[in-house]
């Protein structure tokens, strides 16, 4: 539209002619926004507010008198207030390039009285603090003009010739050398360390593999080998039962052919030599009653025959004393003796007889028949008259 006018978002515009601005400034400051501007009669100009780039390069001398080339870099830019761009806008609208200039100028005047103060070391090492302090003595100038810094940054510090640096940096050159090395040495044991254990690693990790690989090749090797073995296995545990099975049966028929046998042979044999025993000691028992019945006949028979052969057995022996040389001394009484001496005698030898008979029954030596025919023959063998005429003398009774 005509005679509107708006300034860009980093642009002031100042617009003068007519009424005075702000605070009597010789113009009125419109900032974001657009304005109607009478022609001919109003005049516009336009004060950046963007940022701006001032670069120093000075030579310092420190406090101990060493020469430094210092080079630094400042940003700065107009105010945003409408003071800072009264301020800018009456010292630079007409050269604006000017600003770098004179911003320039005051920081490297600031610079050298903040680097005349201070030693190398101080500034070599604190440059932070060396900027803080040039912006803190600049701030009230650079306000004056309408200015503010944002930043101040010192880029470089150099002695020349003088070495004054690298002498200064040379204990921490040769400690951060050592360090390196030191740091280079432990990297390469590590590094070494590293490929030892990774090489163990591997050969652990190749031992295992072929471990492994040997149990499976085992465990193929056995499964292919029971495979291989389990017809014959199973054949062979098939025979194995049928031939189990064949002894069971053997064991079972020996067993029942034995209760056979015992029921067909020894029990029958058992039986057989019970009937003979049972029959051979019936028959002792018989030949014991018959022999002790017959001994008992013999005796009897014995008695009987001994009691009538005592008057011949008395008999004999009178005649024996027929022709014997006999002196009796007393007369009748004499012969009497004799006689009932006789007779006692006759009785003596025929109870001798029956005590013999009586041992040798109890001692089952002999037949009852052959035992009477023994006592008769014993009775019967007593000394003839003609033994006793010749072995005995004169007899001599009282």
């Amino acid at each position: 539209m005509f005679g509107y006018r708006v300034p860009a978002p980093d642009e002031a515009m100042l617009i003068s002619g007519g009424r005075r601005g702000l605070g009597g400034a010789p113009f009125r400051v419109v900032t974001g926004h657009g304005k109607f501007v009478l022609p001919v009669f109003r005049k516009v100009r336009f004060l950046t507010l963007s940022m701006c780039e001032s670069e120093v390069t000075e030579t310092c001398v420190t406090r101990q008198g060493i020469a430094l080339h210092v080079r630094a870099v400042i940003a700065f830019k107009v105010g945003n207030d409408h003071e800072s761009i009264i301020n800018a806008g009456q010292r630079f609208l007409s050269d604006q390039e000017q600003m770098s200039v004179l911003t320039g100028r005051i920081f490297a005047g600031h610079l050298r009285a903040i680097i005349g103060s201070m030693t190398v070391e101080e500034i070599v090492t604190e440059r932070q603090k060396l900027a803080a302090e040039v912006l803190d003595t600049s701030k009230t100038e650079m306000a004056k003009i309408g200015l503010i810094v944002d930043s101040l940054q010192i880029q470089s510090i150099d002695d020349g010739d003088t070495g004054y640096i690298d002498a200064m940096s040379a204990p921490h050159k040769a400690a951060i050398q050592r360090q390196a090395q030191i740091a280079q040495a432990q990297a390469t044991q590590t590094a070494a360390e590293a490929q030892q254990e990774a090489a163990r690693k591997q050969a652990e990790y190749a031992r295992q593999t072929a471990v492994v690989k040997a149990q499976y090749s085992a465990e193929v090797d056995r499964a292919q080998a029971e495979a291989a073995q389990a017809g014959p296995l199973a054949q062979a545990h098939a025979q194995q039962e049928v031939l189990a099975a064949q002894t069971e049966l053997a064991q079972r028929q020996a067993k029942l052919r034995q209760q056979q046998l015992v029921a067909e042979v020894v029990k029958p044999a058992e039986a057989e030599a019970e009937r003979v025993r049972i029959l051979a000691a019936a028959e002792a028992q018989r030949m014991k009653i018959q022999a002790e019945a017959a001994a008992s006949y013999d005796r009897v028979a014995l008695d009987r025959m001994l009691i009538d052969q005592l008057p011949q057995i008395v008999k004999e022996a009178a005649g024996g004393l027929a022709g014997a040389n006999v002196n009796v001394l007393n007369g009748a009484d004499g012969l009497g003796e004799i006689a009932a001496g006789l007779v006692s005698q006759g009785l003596t030898i025929l109870d001798s007889v029956r005590q013999n008979l009586s041992g040798q029954d109890s001692d089952g030596a002999r037949p009852a028949g052959n035992r009477s025919g023994n006592k008769s023959d014993s009775l019967l063998q007593l000394p003839t008259s003609k033994e006793k005429k010749s072995n005995d003398g004169p007899v001599d009774v009282d």
